[in-house]
């Protein structure tokens, strides 16, 4: 397991690999995406972040299964590795169908926020991507209202396909799936980090 001080050098907590960028996926429940983004680019280091112990024993199982050398974890709150981070270290994150908190009191406990998206802004290297997906309307809204106004952020869609559709590039999760199969509409956003 990954610890906040091993963050601080991103690069070497992949060791032997070198890895050519990190990536990290905040929220990656049963890790079905995480797992294959790896398999797919083994290049790259990927940190995954997640407080449940099942989606964490899940992944830990297709690492095993699938020989995956290039993912490591965390099982505590996003925020600490997220401060642990060096500015600039992250080429891609990913929170793929995060609680919505749908109760207007719980709203706070909703990841994406100014604060947060302030800290992705430090992370991430100009030209990373942040990549967000929700089958909750009033979570893509409320997400959509604070990316479009962060002057850090650029909204990648030039057409409604580009939200609608899930990228190639972009493997399934559960949730996803199961969204889908109950017909609920799913959105797909990137956002890529100004270059200042």
């Amino acid at each position: 397991m990954l610890t906040p001080e091993q963050a601080a050098d991103p690069s070497s907590c992949f060791a032997p690999l070198a890895p050519c960028d990190v990536w990290l996926e905040i929220g990656f429940g049963g890790g079905e995406h995480l797992a294959t983004q790896a398999e797919r680019n083994p290049g790259i280091g990927f940190i995954g972040v997640e407080p449940y112990v099942a989606g964490m024993a899940k992944l830990l199982a297709k690492i095993a299964a699938r020989g995956l050398p290039n993912i490591r974890l965390y099982q505590d709150d996003a925020r600490d590795i997220v401060e642990a981070l060096p500015n600039a270290s992250l080429g891609c994150v990913f929170v793929l169908f995060p609680d919505p908190w749908p109760k207007t009191r719980h709203h706070k406990r909703r990841l994406i926020s100014t604060e947060m998206l302030d800290r992705l802004v430090r992370v991430l290297r100009p030209g990373g991507e942040l990549r967000f997906a929700t089958d909750d309307r009033g979570y893509l809204i409320w997400t959509l209202e604070r990316l479009a106004s962060h002057p850090a952020f650029q909204w990648m869609a030039n057409s409604p396909d580009d939200w609608r559709n899930r990228p190639d590039d972009w493997p399934e999760t559960r949730y996803g799936a199961k969204a889908n199969r109950a017909g609920r509409i799913c959105t797909y956003l990137r956002f890529v980090r100004r270059i200042p």
